[in-house]
């Protein structure tokens, strides 16, 4: 696994299985490998399909990535002016793969606010939901995920390993670090020794915050973020009752 994660909702040593829905209409197409890779990290793309109107110009994006990523479109002519009939379509079908019960989780590619309700029913369901969207998706759809990750963040695969030490690009300069923020979740995510494991502080930096991402501030990984400020200490230590080894971190 990349970027010092462990599958989201994971525990199962089986790879967890995600249907990734993507709005046609709010996302872009420069954005699936980096998007696809990412998804990678968290588990497998079993489904795979894209719901929109691909008649219009304005898809004309997305049919060279159709066929090389595998993934199916879903046409959904616009029967009236104003409604969006692709949005009620990908809320369809997530209903329907959700109760065939084959999925661990569903990444729902978008920056519209309509797929709030969608996503918090997933997560009613108990499986994981990832969001993928622009910096423009409104807070309660980031919020209603799992993790939520801003696509202006996702480099094509061989950007990225041509990125592996420099610091993450994208359209946006890097923001300040959060560290009060940081500093008060790790208190919460660490044992009494003060000590908590570089995964489990990740994952409860997602749970405050869906959109927390290392990337926002300059950083590849979550592990560099944390070499690079004073007020955090990083080691390599053994797990309790194995014989692995972790990164854990603490306050300094």
């Amino acid at each position: 696994m990349d970027r010092d994660r462990e599958p989201i909702g994971g525990g199962d040593e089986s790879l967890p299985k995600f249907a990734v829905l993507i709005d046609a209409d709010n996302a872009q197409a420069a954005k699936i490998d980096g998007l696809l890779a990412e998804i990678a990290t968290y588990g497998e793309a079993t489904v795979r399909r894209i719901y929109g109107d691909f008649t219009a110009s304005s898809s004309a994006q997305w049919k060279k990535s159709l066929n090389r990523h595998a993934i199916k479109p879903v046409q959904q002519f616009a029967y009236t002016t104003g409604k969006n009939a692709t949005d009620s379509m990908l809320i369809i079908d997530a209903m329907d793969l959700l109760y065939t019960r084959r999925f661990d989780g569903f990444c729902l590619v978008s920056s519209d606010s309509d797929f709030t309700g969608l996503a918090l029913r997933i997560r009613e369901e108990g499986l994981t939901v990832l969001g993928f969207g622009e910096r423009k998706t409104p807070e309660a759809f980031r919020n209603a995920c799992h993790k939520f990750v801003f696509t202006d963040l996702l480099q094509p695969a061989e950007e990225g390993a041509r990125a592996e030490a420099a610091p993450s690009g994208g359209s946006s300069p890097p923001q300040p670090v959060p560290l009060e923020f940081m500093l008060e979740a790790l208190e919460n995510a660490s044992d009494e020794t003060g000590w908590a494991t570089l995964s489990a502080f990740g994952s409860y930096l997602n749970k405050l915050q869906p959109d927390f991402d290392a990337r926002l501030y300059g950083y590849k990984k979550l592990s560099d973020l944390v070499r690079s400020e004073a007020a955090f200490q990083l080691k390599e230590r053994a797990l309790p009752g194995s014989g692995k080894r972790a990164l854990y971190v603490r306050a300094r």
